[in-house]
């Protein structure tokens, strides 16, 4: 009769084998493959690194949904990200490649306007106005929140536009960055005001 009790010498008992970081990477990639070629994934997500700090992409099949600071806590953002659009949510690498690499283009100045489609789920109202107006504030300029709100054809709703621009959706890509106080100071920036003057001196407008 045997008397060892050991993992390994009871068929009963499986051995557990620790997985390794690539092991658990490729897992990960082959999920969200599977997902994907299964019509499972509605978003998907990566990190980049970045001069202002490691920023969040998530993307639906329509296009880029959502740039997030880590200030903003990324956990936080995926579950907004699943109540307010769905909770098929997943890492995967391949569908934000390219904003990815446009990304890494523009802070090493090689690259002054974004050619991604975007998913403007996230917007709406004089909001989704707003941000659809920010890409014609050119590279390296800026403008007041008061010129925003009367180049929308509103000129009263200063505090609207700043409101639109705090919680814009998709910063740097759609540059809330660019538009300051008619006093010259910055305004608020979801990433911080020190990510903002980043961005503004990167695009020499600072």
């Amino acid at each position: 009769m045997n008397t060892d009790n050991s993992p390994g010498t009871d068929p009963a008992v499986a051995p557990l084998f620790p997985i390794g970081g690539d092991d658990l990477a490729r897992l990960r990639e082959r999920l969200a493959r599977d997902a994907r070629d299964n019509d499972l994934l509605d978003i998907a997500y990566r990190t980049v690194e970045s001069p202002i700090g490691p920023l969040l992409l998530a993307a639906t099949s329509r296009g880029l949904l959502r740039v997030a600071f880590e200030r903003e806590d990324f956990d936080t953002v995926l579950g907004e990200l699943a109540d307010r659009v769905s909770p098929r949510i997943l890492s995967e690498r391949d569908r934000l490649d390219d904003a990815a690499r446009q990304l890494d283009d523009y802070f090493g100045g090689r690259r002054t306007t974004f050619d991604l489609p975007l998913d403007d789920s996230l917007s709406d109202g004089f909001r989704k106005v707003v941000r659809h107006y920010l890409p014609r504030i050119a590279y390296g300029r800026t403008a007041t929140y008061k010129q925003v709100a009367a180049s929308v054809g509103n000129p009263n709703a200063v505090r609207a536009v700043g409101s639109a621009c705090a919680t814009n959706p998709l910063p740097v890509v759609v540059p809330c960055h660019r538009v300051v106080r008619s006093d010259g100071g910055l305004g608020g920036y979801l990433g911080g005001l020190a990510a903002k003057t980043a961005l503004l001196e990167l695009e020499g407008a600072a």
